[in-house]
């Protein structure tokens, strides 16, 4: 008998490595497949195991399930449960999105300045966000390479790009060569936006990097508009400095 389990907490091929390793230990296995980009592994049995018996089988970081059937009389209802579902999923970064506009507002509430603002948002932004990616810098190379179309191509950068944001953010909180931090801005997060509308197109499920793999979050159209409202403030700031 062959079932279809929903895995969460896969990140890159090693991950999806070790869940199919653990998983084949069990003596009833008689094959795992697993595919990374939609979460999900196919087990062929010999004998049905129940959802404990597989999950004691993987590390804390990976949790399996059943995958949900649709209902087709559910297909009217206003919002539909994988939608809760992201939209929980997304609530961190809403958070720190959040965090980020608050921080900034304060540090130019007494003498406000709308270009200060913004200069103060893109340094934090990066600051806050190479965080989370260093929190997991040897998973977060593999998950950004997914989708970053520079990253696929050249390895490295993916291991340097939590350092590039952090100078980034340094230079803008210390008004220091902005326009080059623009330009690198307009850049890098350019060329992360053209791999991540390309995700979304092809429909892929795959995880989001922009905060590391700390967090479970998928590649949304939020991802884009994070994207989207860094360049464009970067735009707006080169006309004024230009």
């Amino acid at each position: 008998m062959t079932h279809i389990y929903k895995v969460t907490g896969m990140t890159c091929n090693g991950c999806k490595a070790s869940v199919e390793s653990s998983l084949s230990t069990l003596d009833a296995v008689e094959n795992v497949a697993v595919n990374l980009e939609k979460e999900e592994v196919e087990i062929s049995m010999s004998k049905h195991l129940n959802l404990q018996q597989l999950q004691e089988v993987l590390t804390d970081k990976y949790n399996i399930s059943k995958v949900q059937e649709s209902n087709v009389f559910e297909q009217n209802s206003t919002v539909k449960p994988q939608d809760q579902n992201e939209l929980k999923q997304l609530f961190p970064l809403v958070l720190i999105f959040g965090y980020i506009t608050v921080s900034a507002s304060l540090l130019n509430m007494k003498m406000w300045n709308t270009t200060d603002f913004m200069l103060d948002f893109m340094g934090l932004f990066y600051i806050v966000f190479s965080f989370f990616k260093l929190l997991d810098l040897k998973g977060f190379p593999e998950s950004f390479r997914m989708y970053d179309p520079l990253a696929k191509q050249l390895p490295i950068y993916g291991w340097v790009y939590p350092f590039i944001e952090i100078a980034l953010g340094l230079l803008f909180l210390f008004r220091y060569k902005i326009d080059i931090a623009l330009i690198l801005t307009l850049i890098i997060l350019g060329i992360t936006t053209v791999g991540v509308t390309r995700s979304l197109v092809d429909k892929k499920s795959i995880r989001c990097a922009c905060l590391g793999t700390a967090l479970n979050l998928p590649m949304t159209k939020a991802t884009f508009i994070e994207n989207s409202i860094m360049i464009i403030m970067a735009v707006v700031m080169l006309f004024k400095t230009f």
